[in-house]
C-alpha cells in the first residue's frame, strides 16, 4: 500500500467519486496548457476511437446521459473540433471527431501521457494493471 493512500470510505460510490476527483485534479493540471479539460480531452479521445458515432452510443460508451452529453459536446462543436451529423432518421445525431479535433487531441498527447505516466508510477504496475479492467467491470455492474 502507498504511503498516501486514503483510508477505504464505506461506501463504494465515496470511495469512487474520490478517487474520480483525485484523478482529475491530476489530468486537469496536466492538460493545463493544452486548452483541453479532461472532460473534453475524454470525449475527442472516445471519438477518435469510435469514429463517426451516435450520440447514444457515445453516451454508453462513456456512462454520460445524453442531456449532459449534449451540454459538453456543444462546445467542442463551436470549437470545431467536432461535428454532428444527422443519423438515417432525424432524431439521430451522429458525432465526428474533426480534422482540427484531431490535430488538438495529438497535441494535448505528450501532456496526458505525462498524466498517465505519473499516475502508473504512482500505483505500481501491478494496481495499474488491474486499475482499467476493474474499473470498467464496476461500471458494468453498476
Amino acid at each position: 500500500m502507498a504511503a498516501e493512500s486514503l483510508p477505504a470510505l464505506p461506501c463504494a460510490c465515496a470511495n469512487l467519486r474520490r478517487a474520480a476527483r483525485a484523478v482529475t485534479r491530476g489530468y486537469e493540471a496536466a492538460l493545463k496548457g493544452t486548452g483541453l479539460t479532461p472532460t473534453q480531452h475524454t470525449l475527442l479521445q472516445a471519438l477518435d476511437l469510435l469514429g463517426l458515432s451516435p450520440q447514444g452510443a457515445l453516451g454508453e460508451l462513456l456512462a454520460i446521459d445524453s442531456t449532459t452529453l449534449t451540454r459538453t459536446l456543444r462546445p467542442l462543436e463551436r470549437a470545431g473540433w467536432v461535428r454532428a451529423v444527422s443519423g438515417a432518421d432525424r432524431r439521430e445525431v451522429r458525432w465526428a471527431l474533426t480534422l482540427r479535433g484531431r490535430r488538438r487531441l495529438e497535441r494535448a498527447r505528450p501532456a496526458w501521457e505525462r498524466a498517465q505516466a505519473r499516475l502508473r508510477t504512482r500505483l505500481g504496475a501491478d494496481v495499474w494493471a488491474r486499475l482499467a479492467a476493474d474499473l470498467a467491470a464496476v461500471a458494468g455492474a453498476a
